[in-house]
């Protein structure tokens, strides 16, 4: 892991009410390549990736991000930043088309919609669906379109929980093609279940359990550690 990171989370701790789940969880991402977190349902997945992105505040810790402190930094902010966040539901518009949903995604930033040929060149399948409903696409054409209006914002980092629930297995390597080739520009975090993929995204992997950091190192050390099998059994 290079040691001048983009996005420093130090002993990040975050309560749902009076429930706490992160426990002083430490996490640096490059500025390019991509980092996986791994973890069996309910181990702070989904909680760490809305305290880097702004949709819950820490109780205690801090967020770096390109070198300025944003742990108390609105989400429309931490967007302008660089940061990008695409969650595990609610990732598009389900009424409007394929076109608006993009349109939408490229107000986010200058100049934006002069990128929409380039997602359309990452996911063509959305070429071919532009006046479509976007609640009537597939499960992983609503995705691919989700990461679409993310990258439309032009992030320095792209943060995706779960990108391939949902997804039919055949689109499952497209999907990850694609998140490797943004990860050779841009920093790609990735929560997610399908560990072979998120492997093969990532350079360096975080295993989650129960709110803690349980494991972490390069993802040939963690794939090959007998402890990897053990944390992310139900």
């Amino acid at each position: 892991m290079a040691e001048d990171a983009l996005l420093l989370a130090e002993d990040l701790c975050t309560f749902y009410g009076t429930s706490q789940a992160l426990f002083d969880v430490t996490l640096k991402v490059p500025s390019r390549g991509g980092v996986a977190i791994l973890g069996r349902n309910g181990a702070g997945k989904t909680t760490l990736l809305k305290s880097l992105a702004g949709d819950l505040k820490p109780a205690r810790g801090k967020v770096r991000f390109n070198g300025g402190d944003c742990t108390r930094m609105p989400v429309e902010a931490r967007v302008r930043r660089g940061i990008g966040h695409v969650p595990q539901e609610h990732g598009v518009f389900a009424r409007l088309s394929v076109k608006d949903n993009l349109r939408i995604g490229a107000m986010a930033a200058p100049r934006g919609e002069d990128r929409i040929d380039e997602m359309l060149q990452l996911f063509p399948r959305l070429g071919q669906r532009l006046g479509q409903q976007a609640g009537t696409l597939s499960g992983g054409e609503r995705k691919m379109l989700a990461i679409s209006r993310a990258m439309l914002a032009s992030p320095h980092l792209l943060m995706l929980d779960e990108p391939t629930e949902g997804v039919w297995h055949g689109v499952v390597d497209e999907i990850a093609a694609c998140l490797e080739q943004l990860a050779t520009t841009i920093a790609v975090v990735i929560v997610e279940q399908h560990v072979k993929m998120a492997l093969s995204v990532a350079k360096y992997c975080y295993v989650m359990d129960r709110g803690h950091v349980a494991l972490q190192g390069s993802s040939e050390e963690v794939r090959d550690d007998p402890a990897l099998v053990r944390l992310l059994a139900p």
